[in-house]
């Protein structure tokens, strides 16, 4: 169901043709990165976490991590992640396939500062074997980016 979401958020914009489907598995950012042939750190990795009760999204670098010190300076709270069934209940979308496009609701969507290093990036397309490759302002554009943020660690 998810993949047909985004195929469909995606068609609105005669861009669903972008959205491809492999064989392997992208579920993670190593499995995404030699399924594109493309350093890890290209592969835009989306995170959900939960806010005063609300979920949020934050799409990062593939080699980037919360660093809980600027989470918490940017966000005025302890990062908080939702579990899998959290995740998936929120977005619409199972681990492995969460993306910031075709969800389920509307959901606050951030993209850290990590990206920018790269002209591309490829994040999910809804499920483990989908994903789409943007530039990062088309990235911005359709995942209706809320704001960016500077709230990774590197290395």
């Amino acid at each position: 169901m998810s993949l047909e979401t985004v195929m469909e958020y995606f068609s609105e914009y005669n861009m669903n043709d972008r959205v491809m489907v492999l064989e392997n598995s992208t579920a993670t950012v190593e499995e995404a990165a030699l399924a594109h042939g493309v350093d890890p750190d290209q592969i835009g990795k989306t995170l959900s976490f939960k806010i005063n009760g609300e979920p949020i999204l934050i799409v990062v670098s593939g080699k980037a991590k919360i660093d809980n010190k600027k989470y918490k300076s940017c966000f005025s709270k302890k990062a908080k992640m939702l579990n899998k069934d959290e995740a998936l209940e929120e977005t619409g979308h199972a681990v492995g396939g969460i993306c910031p496009f075709g969800l389920k609701k509307p959901i606050d969507v951030y993209l850290d500062v990590s990206l920018k290093k790269h002209g591309e990036v490829i994040p999910a397309a809804g499920d483990r074997y989908s994903s789409i490759r943007l530039t990062i302002e088309e990235l911005e554009k359709y995942s209706q980016c809320k704001e960016w943020v500077d709230v990774c660690k590197y290395g």
